[in-house]
């Protein structure tokens, strides 16, 4: 065994007065803590008046197992896409979503629609089309903000365009208004 490079230390040796000294000090911690302790915890201030608690927040509408009005034959309905927030301001969440056929080739066509959950219901339905499959288009960027649904579709300027390659590209977005969703279109949203 080679001697070390580093001299050896006279505190690196632990002698029996040294634990003596630590097994002292930790007694002496725990037996001081156990006499000072602070006061219980309470929820309230002592004299605060009792309150309600806030009623439990709703969730969103949750897709999985949603019926969709979407034939997609013997293939399975795929949610691409999905963002949660109060689209028609009641205060409950409605669930915007993305779908379409998990088509083997190709690029299959997305729907958009809004999912709402009543009060007490157990089960999501549909309650908008913001995108119908029939227009051919496919959603990009998909997100809830503000009260809006904000969108970008990927499509085709004629019917010759190949479904591998759509060559327009519109960023859109759907507010509700006067019981409907209205959608809009920034003027300098749509490229070819």
């Amino acid at each position: 065994m080679q001697p070390s490079a580093v001299p050896e230390l006279a505190h690196t040796h632990a002698r029996p007065i040294h634990w003596m000294a630590t097994a002292t000090a930790v007694a002496g911690v725990v037996a001081l803590s156990s006499v000072l302790q602070p006061d219980h915890a309470t929820a309230a201030a002592p004299d605060a008046p009792h309150t309600r608690s806030a009623p439990a927040k709703a969730l969103p509408p949750d897709p999985d197992g949603v019926e969709f009005p979407l034939d997609c034959g013997p293939v399975k309905l795929v949610v691409k896409k999905q963002a949660s927030g109060d689209l028609d301001g009641d205060g409950r969440p409605e669930t915007a979503v993305a779908v379409h056929c998990d088509a083997p080739m190709g690029t299959p066509p997305d729907g958009v629609y809004v999912l709402i959950q009543a009060a007490g219901s157990a089960e999501p339905r549909v309650v908008a089309t913001l995108v119908d499959p029939k227009d051919r288009t496919n959603v990009d960027d998909f997100a809830v903000r503000g009260g809006d649904v904000t969108a970008t579709l990927l499509g085709y300027s004629s019917a010759d365009v190949p479904s591998c390659c759509p060559d327009v590209r519109e960023t859109v977005k759907w507010r509700w208004d006067n019981g409907a969703f209205v959608r809009s279109t920034p003027s300098d949203a749509r490229s070819v």
